[in-house]
């Protein structure tokens, strides 16, 4: 007994090694996640991505310049025959030879305002990425903060099993001094000392539950030391019990960033149908270029001839038939009425959600005042049960049953606060407000 009662003690001493480092408050946890964490690196530079597409350029509006040079050799064998006198000249292994060197530009100056729909797009799709960025961080948020309220959950759990062990280990030495005296039977010594060492044993694996704990907020917090101690300056789980249904539910028509995402996908759908549609348009191509030409003639009047100049042309023109242009739009138009059904689909799915999660956060609120007050009688329970104890008039098993009761009491009301916890993040999760947890 002794043995173990050590080995919980150098447990206990270790786990508060870490109380010489600065607490850190949730804030602080979400500043360094926010900062370091992979997952929104990755993110963040799809985001830049996206950004860096928004150009002209890349849209299509800005013309094409191209440098060139080619050259071109022809070998043949030539016969020639005259109109006039009927005779007949044959030349073999005849050489020549053409060079261009030069500049040329193309650009589209008009095509049914596709390239217009097609740079709003690349717009869009920035924005979504911005909207993709916010929901990563969203989600982290909520992740982190509930990984430190379930840090803060373990640490408690770890102190009222303590304090378990600590009772049962005062209740054994009552025992086994009465014991050796002859007041209680070896049966209560026997008895005292398998529930110490079930608390015992309890105890040292709460041990284990709240090291994992601190594993997955360093992981999320991406610290490279993974078996970083970290100390939390809460040490209560504070619920906020001043949520209103209807600023939630408006707050998230108008903030929640997966129904944004949703309309951002609506417009894209009605851009597409558009860049379809531009092909109802002519088009207008412009052309120009700069070069010179050197050819070389084994045979003609000429040995060799040289031009150095500037072109230019224009083009207009009209698709009258492609084959696929009804198909393509009738598609369209399909993409965009989905992407409306879909965005009504998932407001609905946020009023069930929240509406099933108000419910929960509603009822645990209640639990909670009701665990209070159960902890309340509990607590003096045990102290009445301790007094009868020391006085004879009570049994182990019933001592045991009252100390068991106030455990169950304090586990009882740190669940409930933890699930109300849990309810409140989603809610604000959902409504868009979840950032409040930065301030």
């Amino acid at each position: 007994m002794k043995r173990i009662f050590l080995y919980i003690i150098i447990l206990a001493g270790w786990s508060q090694h870490g109380l010489c480092q600065e607490p850190m408050r949730l804030q602080d946890c979400l500043e360094v996640g926010l900062e370091n964490n992979y997952s929104l690196q990755i993110v963040r530079n799809l985001e830049e991505s996206a950004h860096n597409d928004v150009t002209w350029g890349n849209a299509g509006f800005l013309p094409t310049l191209d440098a060139s040079a080619s050259y071109q050799g022809a070998l043949d064998n030539t016969d020639y025959t005259y109109r006039e006198s009927g005779e007949t000249l044959s030349q073999n292994g005849v050489y020549d030879q053409t060079m261009n060197v030069g500049l040329s530009l193309n650009w589209t100056l008009f095509d049914g305002f596709r390239i217009l729909s097609n740079y709003k797009r690349l717009k869009e799709l920035e924005q979504q990425g911005e909207t993709n960025t916010r929901i990563a961080i969203e989600d982290y948020i909520a992740n982190l903060t509930a990984a430190y309220y379930n840090l803060v959950q373990q640490k408690i759990r770890l102190k009222n099993l303590g304090y378990a062990v600590s009772l049962s280990k005062e209740r054994l030495r009552i025992v086994e001094e009465r014991y050796n005296i002859g007041n209680f039977s070896r049966l209560d010594l026997l008895q005292a000392r398998v529930d110490f060492n079930a608390d015992s044993a309890t105890y040292m694996k709460q041990q284990e539950v709240l090291y994992s704990a601190r594993i997955e907020l360093n992981e999320l917090m991406s610290n490279q030391n993974i078996d970083q101690y970290i100390v939390v300056s809460d040490s209560i789980i504070n619920v906020n019990m001043l949520l209103h249904f209807e600023e939630l539910w408006n707050a998230t028509l108008m903030s929640n960033a997966s129904l944004l995402k949703a309309e951002q996908n609506s417009t894209l759908a009605e851009l597409d149908f558009k860049m379809i549609s531009s092909r109802d348009y002519p088009y207008v191509r412009f052309s120009t270029g700069y070069g010179y030409t050197f050819n070389k003639y084994d045979v003609g009047t000429y040995e060799r001839r040289g031009n150095l100049g500037l072109n230019a042309g224009l083009t207009v023109g009209f698709r009258i038939f492609d084959g696929n242009r009804k198909r393509e739009r009738q598609n369209a138009q399909i993409v965009i009425d989905n992407a409306r059904l879909q965005r009504q689909e998932l407001e609905l799915s946020l009023r069930a959600d929240i509406s099933n999660l108000w419910q929960a956060y509603r009822n645990n609120i209640e639990l909670v005042y009701l665990e209070r007050e159960n902890l309340t009688a509990a607590r003096e329970n045990h102290e009445i049960a301790v007094e009868r104890y020391m006085l004879g008039d009570l049994s182990g098993i019933e001592m045991r049953e009252a100390q068991k009761s106030l455990l169950d009491a304090e586990e009882r009301i740190l669940t409930a606060e933890y699930d109300t916890k849990l309810c409140e993040i989603s809610l604000l999760q959902i409504s868009g407000m979840v950032t409040r947890y930065l301030q």
